[in-house]
């Protein structure tokens, strides 16, 4: 049984996937599940007919359309090969959140999108992220530029937000930290309701309204993806969404030299091919001197 999710509008979106899908394959030399699993079932063009027989009452969701639809890691390197860029993440999430809405959630997911709603983080991590950061000596306050920090990076790789703070301080920014909730990427992800989403959307874009904030800077690639993709289609947010790296790209700052290193640099899926962020962060390892940068094989 077909859900609300199911808009007219949606449906014209998958519709339109199937049609301009080519079966051409091109998606099998780089799905990750595909590689695993070699079922049609678990790969771009099988996902695409399955969300089709979901939307139009054609096929009946049971584990087995679950399992297809959540081995997806939605890495959407599949887009990058398809020769008609069809949105086939789009239409992944669309599926899962028709699932969802029948009660077809996976009981983890399910556990993480209640702890967001209920502590405002995936951990049921007690602490607010703007209590995490008053232990570290910053308080939320008017300015031009904000930190968004990310659950991820305030609970559990803490050196990331350290390693962010720091910079932005060095470099003399006029910057604030937020009294932040979870930005809702995990919970998108996954198909959870939109009508909560939005709420948490609009929630964050409020409080960074409040602060007088100009320029929102981010380091954890989802919530970017988030605030620059999700967002603006549901809330208005009136301020400039950069990413760490695109915002240390646009500095006239001088590195000092690490000697004669070759480095190489890891693009995230969210930051890469959601984005399309690939130079920025190539632009700031240019800066440091001696530095050979070399890009990866794959």
């Amino acid at each position: 049984m077909s859900s609300a999710v199911f808009t007219t509008e949606k449906i014209n979106l998958i519709r339109d996937a199937l049609s301009s899908c080519t079966m051409c394959g091109f998606c099998k030399s780089v799905c990750p599940s595909f590689k695993a699993i070699n079922w049609d079932t678990d790969l771009s063009r099988g996902r695409i007919v399955m969300t089709y027989g979901l939307a139009t009452g054609q096929l009946k969701a049971d584990p087995s359309v679950v399992q297809s639809m959540y081995t997806c890691t939605t890495c959407a390197d599949c887009v990058r090969r398809c020769p008609s860029k069809v949105k086939i993440v789009d239409i992944i999430e669309i599926a899962r959140a028709d699932l969802v809405a029948n009660g077809y959630i996976l009981p983890k997911h399910k556990a993480m999108c209640e702890n967001i709603l209920n502590y405002n983080n995936p951990f049921a991590e007690k602490e607010t992220v703007a209590q995490v950061m008053a232990k570290k000596g910053y308080v939320p306050h008017n300015a031009p530029v904000a930190y968004f920090a990310g659950c991820t990076a305030t609970y559990r790789a803490t050196k990331t937000a350290d390693a962010s703070l720091s910079i932005l301080k060095k470099l003399g920014v006029d910057f604030t930290v937020l009294p932040e909730i979870c930005c809702g990427s995990v919970m998108g992800r996954v198909g959870w309701s939109e009508e909560d989403l939005v709420k948490i959307y609009q929630k964050n874009v409020d409080e960074i309204v409040k602060l007088g904030v100009k320029t929102l800077v981010l380091s954890c690639a989802g919530c970017y993806r988030m605030f620059k993709i999700e967002y603006p289609k549901h809330v208005e947010v009136p301020f400039e969404v950069l990413h760490m790296t695109e915002f240390l790209a646009k500095q006239d700052i001088k590195l000092k030299s690490l000697g004669d290193v070759t480095v190489t640099y890891h693009d995230p899926c969210h930051l890469g091919r959601h984005c399309g962020v690939f130079d920025a962060p190539r632009d700031v390892i240019k800066k440091f001197p001696e530095v050979k940068f070399k890009e990866m094989k794959y």
